[in-house]
């Protein structure tokens, strides 16, 4: 009995701390499978010692998603979540028990897709849009209306609408911009995120509404809430019907059913169809069409008896780790890489996963020459879930991330602060160099063409640079000794390095690498302050009463200003003549504003310019750059091969420039 209220114990705290992970932190280091499991261990236990019934246990609780910076409001009618199952059989336990509650009523489902996303509740009172909120606790959820008020299909008043209304649904990511993020990142040295949902929770919750709104996000709206009158709706159906018809992005697949054979018939469609679907899906949710029943039936604390969600098992593949590799980030955060005999999964070859960190490793007792389930998480990147013991190899040794890195030649600490992690201490060392390099030279920095990967990997083996001042220092003669160049070679680099000097000064700031600093943040410090050592001096206050900039940027930013080293590279930098001042070209005060206030998308290529030039000239002009196409944008300008996005713009009724009009328009007086 003893070894029973233990094993309960440990379930609780430890679902409890995934239940921190996944809702607040959003970064869960297990499986929705996995988390399913233990929570339904420790149901069986609950049911087995009933004297140890306790309301805090997280069985019987909603997952509460609040964290710090946001107010909190009260949902005017329970945010519940929904019991799921991975089981046919008691999916039709589920439907036969709906039958027994109602036996004289002929009931009709609907099945839609489950979104794999962050639960929201748009409020609208007399027909006027006034917050969006998380579901929190089911009770009270955090008010994330800045951070998605812009996203097509949340129309800001509705017609026709009932005095009160709280509307449901899902926040999301498409996959190609999931992927288009992950591969940005890629590029800077930075860690990918695991699945889209993970980034779309992330993104919600960020304290910069600016850099939210960089993050395309999407939303479809399923259900309602609390509504006044009551039986303004009378079906779930007509819900749907009535969303679409106010301008709200819903759910474009559904299906009527009556009966279990009908509802099992929709979910193998869906199954069918999901892969090619452009959003995350890992389920499909089953409920009562007639409101009138769903009342009737009730719920419990955390859950409608009406509805259910049954969840697609995920796709999984058994290969063999060949070799665990380690990558540096551009802030020296170390990531171990699995490198794996190729495999087919979910109709791609997978040779890589990701490893998360040591703890990960360490849980699961990752090894070298294991054979290992590979699972695509949010069906985009590949991770490892478990390992096959039965076919371990007997000499198999335990993976001590320490000694490994150390015979990498990677000299690094163990840090807990964000989450545990590896990050290099020798900030010369190599592959930290490497990225550095590579970031300041990167088109969104200074620019600096003909400086490739195979390029800085020589200049950094010969000795040639140890930081990104030597860059400034390198002579023709000295690149004649890199392999493939010559004469011409030679002088095109040093050409281009030398032209960078003249950069704007938000490249300077965005290729520094300062922690937290991206291309925009970089732009509005580069405007506000007008120079690097206006930035040097400013105080934490001065740092945060810039619009965007809050306490852990401005922290980053005034420690990043506060290092010695750092102040070493900025002098040498300036002995350089690099220029470290707002320049004219930069000043959106003595551009004539063509695009003040106004919000721009970008699509195809055009004749002369490239889209960064274009991008300069827009936001030079007042403008602001999105990559997404709504009913907020207020011009798209097209070049050859415009794709969907013309397509939307055109539905919409957009107003489309080329590159002709836009320059007519940027030089009009």
């Amino acid at each position: 009995m003893l070894h029973r209220e233990e094993r309960l114990q440990e379930l609780r705290a430890e679902i409890q701390q995934h239940d921190q992970r996944y809702y607040q932190a959003a970064a869960p280091i297990i499986s929705d499978q996995a988390y399913d499991r233990l929570k339904t261990e420790l149901a069986e236990l609950e049911a087995e010692l009933p004297d140890l019934f306790d309301n805090s246990s997280p069985n019987q609780q909603i997952g509460d998603d609040r964290v710090a910076g946001f107010e909190s409001f009260a949902h005017l009618e329970a945010m519940l979540s929904l019991d799921n199952t991975y089981n046919q059989t008691e999916l039709e336990a589920f439907v036969s028990r709906l039958h027994k509650r109602f036996p004289t009523e002929k009931l009709d489902f609907l099945v839609e897709p489950k979104l794999d996303g962050v639960a929201v509740s748009l409020l609208y009172e007399s027909g006027r849009f006034v917050r969006a909120v998380t579901r929190g606790n089911g009770v009270q959820g955090d008010a994330i209306t800045q951070n998605i008020r812009h996203l097509e299909g949340i129309p800001q008043t509705i017609t026709g609408a009932p005095d009160q209304l709280e509307i449901r649904g899902e926040i999301y990511m498409l996959h190609s911009e999931f992927e288009r993020i992950n591969q940005a990142r890629a590029r800077e040295g930075l860690s990918l995120f695991a699945n889209p949902r993970n980034l779309a929770a992330g993104t919600v919750k960020l304290l910069n509404p600016q850099e939210a709104q960089s993050r395309p996000l999407e939303i479809a709206l399923y259900g309602i809430g609390h509504c006044q009158p009551s039986d303004f709706f009378t079906e779930q159906s007509a819900i749907q019907n009535k969303l679409k018809a106010w301008g709200f992005s819903v759910l474009e697949h559904q299906w009527d059913a009556r009966g279990f054979d009908a509802i099992w018939h929709s979910i193998q469609e869906l199954d069918a169809l999901r892969h090619a679907l452009p959003y995350p899906t890992d389920g499909a949710v089953i409920k009562i069409n007639q409101r009138s029943l769903q009342a009737q039936a009730g719920s419990t604390a955390k859950a409608p008896r009406w509805a259910i969600a049954y969840k697609f098992e995920a796709e999984q593949a058994e290969t063999r780790l060949q070799s665990i590799q380690f990558q540096i980030g551009r802030t020296g955060v170390v990531t171990p890489v699995a490198h794996l005999e190729p495999v087919l999964l979910a109709g791609t070859i997978v040779a890589r996963a990701s490893l998360h960190n040591e703890d990960e490793i360490r849980r699961k007792d990752i090894r070298v020459g294991d054979t290992v389930i590979v699972q695509k998480a949010g069906e985009i990147i590949p991770q490892v879930v478990a390992v096959n013991p039965s076919k371990r190899p007997p000499t198999s040794i335990a993976f001590d991330f320490a000694s490994q890195l150390h015979a990498a030649g990677i000299l690094a600490e163990r840090t807990e602060a964000g989450g545990a992690a590896w990050r290099v201490l020798d900030t010369h060392s190599p592959a930290l160099l490497h990225r550095g390099v590579q970031h300041f030279a990167s088109r969104v920095c200074m620019d600096i063409q003909h400086l490739g990967t195979a390029v800085i990997e020589q200049l950094i083996q010969k000795g040639l640079i140890h930081s990104i001042a030597d860059l400034y220092e390198l002579k023709a003669d000295q690149l004649l000794q890199l392999d493939k160049f010559a004469e011409k070679s030679a002088q095109n680099l040093i050409a281009s390095i030398q032209d960078s000097r003249n950069r704007e000064l938000w490249q300077l700031l965005h290729g520094l690498g300062i922690p937290q600093i991206g291309k925009q943040s970089a732009k509005e410090l580069a405007q506000h302050f007008r120079s690097v050592d206006a930035i040097a001096e400013a105080t934490m206050s001065e740092l945060e009463a810039i619009d965007g900039v809050g306490a852990i940027v401005a922290h980053s930013i005034h420690d990043w200003f506060g290092q010695a080293k750092n102040k070493s590279l900025l002098e040498r930098l300036r002995k350089q003549q690099l220029n470290m001042k707002w320049s004219p070209d930069e000043s959106t005060e003595t551009t004539h504003q063509a695009f003040a206030g106004k919000v721009l998308v970008l699509t195809g290529s055009l004749p002369t310019l490239t889209r960064e030039q274009a991008s300069q000239k827009i936001e030079a002009a007042g403008g602001r750059i999105s990559s997404s196409v709504s009913k907020k944008v207020d011009f798209v300008l097209c070049g050859d091969a415009a794709g969907s996005k013309l397509k939307k713009a055109q539905a919409l009724g957009i107003p489309l420039l080329d590159e002709a009009s836009l320059l007519q328009r940027l030089e009009a007086p």
